[in-house]
């Protein structure tokens, strides 16, 4: 029984600590305005990028800014990052 318990313990916190790792970067529809195409490996132009910033909801803008600030967080979207903090206004 003790057993039982400890591995449902260790279940759950693997599930909940799972969801906060991903983070406003990870989400596909947060993404998907600034890239032209569905596999995301192309961003768009300078203006469109700036149209699709000034469209996000201020409180995604504040998650993105701030996961793009965090090195690990940012790694996987170094160019996104890049090109957010140059059109941002962020140097």
């Amino acid at each position: 029984m003790n057993f039982k318990n400890i591995f449902l313990g260790a279940m759950a916190l693997s599930m909940v600590s799972g969801v906060a790792l991903a983070g406003a970067l990870d989400e596909p529809d947060n993404m998907a305005p600034f890239f032209t195409d569905s596999s995301m490996k192309t961003m768009k132009p300078e203006a469109d990028f700036k149209a699709a910033w000034a469209a996000t909801a201020k409180d995604k803008q504040d998650m993105m800014m701030k996961e793009c600030q965090d090195a690990a967080m940012s790694k996987p979207h170094a160019e996104f990052c890049a090109s957010l903090m140059q059109y941002a206004g962020h140097k």
